[in-house]
């Protein structure tokens, strides 16, 4: 990988959306990603996950999302202030503002040599953010990893009505990853995200993972799941293949 790299993409409310860049080395496959970042911001995990999707020839972007409210290039650590600092920006991301700023993602990659349909990968806050937007813009393929709140009004994102009421908008194939013990997804949620699809005729595939709980995806933190990660990343590629 070559030196790390941010752009600045405008978007149409006027501001300016840094993303971290992560361009393949080799042949480039001709789906842009856009890599939308849990409470913490565009951390080493998200530019990591940026950074393998790259070695597997995808062009990616993370935007930080946040950036209408914290620093450019801010991002928190896994701790009770980083959680708060992290809560405190999530709950000032209006709909709106956070479907702006995919739009400029999209048209940023649509802009770039060889590249023709635009993916989305998300976790947890950013999973929301990516349902979100598969649900309102031209996304081709959106995996959502333990993404939370989608039935109900308790973020901005997911207001007026809960995001999961705009489940029949999706156009595109849709992947829903999520651990059997998460404590922000419980059983009763994932059946009506589960129903939602079905009852909209959505592409989609939904997994769970028993055993598995919330933001399993993160090597060196409490809830880690080698096997479940190891999964979703093998379905992440082949949705993006397909």
């Amino acid at each position: 990988m070559g030196a790390m790299t941010t752009i600045k993409i405008p978007v149409e409310d006027g501001t300016s959306l840094p993303a971290y860049l992560a361009r393949p080395v080799a042949d480039q496959a001709p789906v842009g990603v856009i890599v939308a970042h849990e409470l913490f911001g565009v951390n080493p995990d998200i530019q990591g996950v940026a950074d393998d999707l790259a070695r597997a020839g995808y062009l990616t972007i993370a935007p930080e999302f946040y950036h209408r409210d914290a620093p450019p290039g801010r991002w928190l650590e896994r701790d009770d202030a980083g959680r708060q600092e992290g809560f405190g920006y999530l709950h000032r991301l209006r709909r709106d503002q956070a479907l702006a700023d995919v739009a400029a993602g999209l048209r940023w990659l649509e802009s770039q040599p060889g590249i023709d349909r635009v993916a989305v990968i998300g976790f947890s806050a950013g999973g929301h953010l990516g349902y979100l937007a598969a649900c309102r813009l031209p996304v081709s393929r959106t995996a959502v990893l333990y993404g939370g709140w989608l039935p109900t009004t308790d973020i901005p994102m997911s207001q007026p009505t809960p995001t999961l009421d705009l489940t029949k908008g999706i156009t595109g194939r849709i992947l829903y990853l999520v651990g059997e013990d998460d404590e922000l997804i419980d059983a009763g949620q994932r059946e009506q995200i589960r129903a939602a699809l079905a009852a909209a005729g959505v592409d989609h595939e939904m997994v769970s993972y028993p055993g598995v709980g919330h933001a399993f995806f993160w090597p060196g933190t409490p809830p880690f799941s080698r096997q479940a990660r190891d999964d979703a990343w093998r379905r992440i590629v082949a949705l993006l293949v397909s």
